[in-house]
């Protein structure tokens, strides 16, 4: 009966643990390049919408609605607060919009194969900043020194 005992006990310390490993905090190589990255989330570079292009453009459209009051710059002070602030609200949404989509997106895999290559074959849907747990550990979705996409720890 010890013998039984003593040889489940071995055999339950050699097997290790069920339950999913957490990742090396590594660097993991996702592709030479970030060519393709966020192209299906309208997203890339600064985002879908040029917020300052659209505040500066907005500004205008409502300067041009003043006429025929006020009718000279001593006059139109009051009319160019409102106009700042309307298109400043504007602003702050799109602002608000664009950092939304970027960090929006949290991605969960058990494991770190899967992860990448899920990663490689929708790189058009995330964008750069995305957060990856695998196993319980956290890394984000970022470019190397040359340009390569990277899965970094998201802390050493």
């Amino acid at each position: 009966m010890r013998l039984l005992v003593l040889m489940f006990a071995v055999a339950l310390a050699s097997a290790g643990c069920s339950h999913t490993q957490r990742p090396e905090p590594q660097i993991y190589i996702i592709s030479e390049n970030a060519e393709g990255v966020g192209t299906a989330l309208g997203i890339g570079g600064a985002g879908g919408h040029d917020c300052q292009k659209e505040h500066e453009e907005c500004m205008e459209r409502c300067w041009k609605k003043r006429y025929p009051w006020p009718h000279n710059s001593k006059q139109s002070g009051w009319y160019y607060q409102r106009c700042t602030s309307d298109c400043k609200d504007q602003y702050n949404e799109c602002v608000k919009e664009q950092e939304e989509a970027r960090q929006g997106k949290k991605l969960e895999f058990s494991r770190m194969d899967q992860a990448l290559d899920w990663i490689r074959q929708h790189k058009a849907e995330v964008a750069l900043g995305t957060v990856v747990v695998v196993g319980g550990a956290a890394f984000v979705l970022t470019t190397g020194g040359a340009g390569a996409l990277i899965l970094a720890p998201l802390a050493l």
